[in-house]
């Protein structure tokens, strides 16, 4: 069964922040990686679904991932 997670970034110059909530707001996930595109992608492709990645930058939307 596939189901929407939102997953919130913080972006820092040594690490990203990392939070999941599912469809409805709930935190299923937190987690914090070092700033590397390799660990990142590790993270997307440990998510236990198929995923559709959307990033944003909008003044006061730091960065917005849907899966």
């Amino acid at each position: 069964m596939h189901s929407t997670k939102y997953i919130g970034m913080g972006v820092h110059k040594e690490t990203i922040s990392i939070a999941v909530l599912n469809a409805a707001g709930k935190l299923v996930m937190e987690s914090i990686l070092e700033t590397k595109a390799s660990t990142m992608l590790e993270f997307v492709k440990g998510m236990r679904e198929n995923c559709s990645l959307r990033l944003k930058n909008e003044p006061g939307l730091a960065g917005c991932t849907i899966c």
